[in-house]
Formats: structure tokens, sequence, C-alpha cells
């Protein structure tokens, strides 16, 4: 069966690729795949996160196993097959490029095609530019300034909430919807 998944950024909103790829194949060739459309070296950590509706992470692959809890099973890209983890149309993926600065692509398993397999995964759709592969220190760490505004406190409703509206990521459906060329 072959995987067509659609890859997207809030970063670089313009930022869009489509990813097919055989079922049986792994993690690491879908990684590489994926870095090597982007323009993005192969010798950084990164991983993958199997999501749920909500985006929220529930199982991580990564690329080197760090043995921080024994406990936890590890799923290795180089030993994970796609199909052990990803079967369902609709499936939400994370893919950590930057963990410094936990940065990501939102990923989604557009189409399943069964019947059909394919020796090696190809880009089959690109726009735009990339983000950056790093960020800056300065981008990263924000010295807070003191101001003097004479608000003793400032409550929690001054910083948001924990919640955000779906509408708010990288439309991927309004990409699927375009023709390919």
């Amino acid at each position: 069966m072959v995987y067509k998944f659609l890859v997207g950024s809030e970063e670089a909103e313009n930022f869009k690729l489509e990813i097919m790829i055989d079922s049986e194949d792994t993690f690491m060739r879908l990684r590489n795949t994926i870095l090597e459309a982007a323009g993005y070296d192969k010798d950084q950590m990164d991983s993958f996160y199997i999501c749920d509706e909500r985006w929220n992470k529930e199982t991580e692959v990564t690329v080197v196993d760090m043995d921080l809890d024994s406990d936890v099973d590890v799923w290795l890209m180089e030993d994970t097959q796609l199909d052990e983890l990803v079967e369902d149309e609709g499936q939400r993926l994370k893919f950590v490029f930057d963990y410094v600065a936990e940065r990501y692509f939102f990923m989604r398993l557009k189409e399943t095609i069964p019947g059909r397999s394919l020796h090696d995964p190809l880009c089959t759709r690109k726009e735009g530019k990339a983000p950056k592969e790093f960020t800056d220190v300065e981008d990263i760490v924000v010295t807070p300034k003191v101001v003097n505004t004479g608000i003793e406190e400032i409550g929690e409703e001054f910083y948001g909430d924990d919640t955000y509206s779906e509408d708010e990521l990288t439309d991927l459906d309004a990409f699927e919807g375009e023709a390919l060329e």
C-alpha cells in the first residue's frame, strides 16, 4: 500500500510538501525524504510524534535511542515501519526537526492507496520555501526587560489560554484541494 502524506509549517505558511511512500517503508526513509525536500541536513536529532486529533503527542519515533526511561517503549526510525503506527487516513503526526526550539512540521496521512507499492519514497509536490533549519540563539532566549508599569500583578488572562483553534494551523485542506500538476 502507498501512503500520501501532506506536510506543512506554521512558520512558513506557503511551504507545503506532498510525500508518497510505501506503507512498509521505515520512518527513517520518510524522515530523509522530508529533510531532502526541505533542504535540511540529516545529521540532527529529530523525531516523529504520532498525534491525536487535537495534535497532542502520543507516540514518539526517534532517530536515536536516548535510553531515558526504560518503562517506555522506544520506537526507532530505522527499525519501525510506517504501517506499524500509522494506518488510518487523516492520521496526524508532528515531525520535530529542531529540538532546541521545539520546531516541527505538521503532517497528515492524506490518502492510502491499496494494491500499489513504491520502491523509493517521492516528494511529488513542493510549494514555497521551508523555514530556516535552525533559529538564532537570540530568537530562542528572550531576556525580559523590567519595566515599572505600576501594575502589581499580572493575571493569567494576560497571557491567554492554552487552547488554540485548529483554523490557526496551516490549512492543509486548501493545499490538498488544488490539482496536482
